[in-house]
């Protein structure tokens, strides 16, 4: 695989993921949706068919890694770094690419949320729904972008990131590459899926499971620039956690990798 195959994969896979990821999140959250309250089963199966339609779609170009913490743990597995920048960078930017698109998706569906009086009335003042220079904490559409914890502990909130993101890249690596070396194999994108719909259906509470640094950190940098109404703060405070707990997570599946299975 080329640098360019990889960067170019890496954009396409990870935008398509946030897009029908972040776009089940918005059918389940906004006014106006058809799906509305439709509930956390149709959240944690939407990302699971976002990362089986993401991986099927680029797994030849790229591999489809779409996730900082799985590079780095095939990056620990194989022993190959050189481009770990480059699957890094395509991530990000495609996260950020499939975050804006579910806005266009979805614009009258944020604009009738975010002015809705019962919406606005439900906001704590403190979190600065009106005055966005004072909103240190989750706006009322944060959570289609990104995650936050439903109780706030440091050390439990990075545990619980590092235990999903655990489960997912141990999953990736004791299933492997195909015989051809471009990705997971068409099964392994289905059992990847399910790891996915598993993670979230059991350990998806206390933080939203974001275990992915890229589909944590790009959509939450859209969040803080799109011109929404009311839209709050982008609680930059707790966004190092889905940063460094997945890529720990990461490494940490590696290492079990190579003590158990290699």
């Amino acid at each position: 695989m080329s640098s360019s195959d990889i960067f170019i994969g890496e954009i396409i896979g990870t935008a398509v993921l946030i897009l029908l990821g972040g776009g089940v999140v918005a059918a389940v959250v906004l006014k106006r949706s058809k799906a509305q309250n439709a509930g956390w089963l149709a959240i944690t199966f939407g990302w699971g068919f976002a990362v089986m339609t993401a991986v099927y779609m680029t797994g030849t170009l790229s591999g489809a890694h779409l996730n900082p913490a799985v590079t780095v743990g095939i990056a620990i597995k194989d022993g190959g770094w050189s481009n770990v920048p480059v699957y890094f960078a395509g991530q990000i930017l495609g996260a950020m690419i499939g975050a804006t698109l579910v806005w266009i998706a979805y614009y009258g569906q944020f604009q009738a949320h975010l002015t809705d009086p019962e919406i606005l009335a439900a906001q704590p003042a403190e979190e600065g729904l009106v005055d966005q220079k004072a909103a240190p904490k989750a706006g009322p559409v944060l959570g289609i972008f990104s995650t936050g914890p439903e109780v706030r502990n440091v050390w439990q909130n990075l545990a619980t990131e590092i235990i999903g993101t655990t489960v997912l890249v141990l999953a990736v690596l004791t299933q492997g590459l195909n015989d051809s070396g471009k990705g997971l194999g068409v099964l392994g994108a289905l059992i990847t899926a399910l790891v996915v719909v598993a993670i979230g259906l059991s350990l998806g509470g206390p933080t939203g499971y974001a275990i992915n640094p890229a589909r944590d950190l790009g959509p939450r940098i859209v969040h803080a620039l799109l011109p929404l109404p009311n839209k709050g703060g982008s609680d930059w405070s707790y966004a190092w956690i889905p940063v460094v707990g997945p890529l720990a997570g990461g490494a940490l599946a590696a290492g079990i990798y190579q003590l158990a299975f290699a």
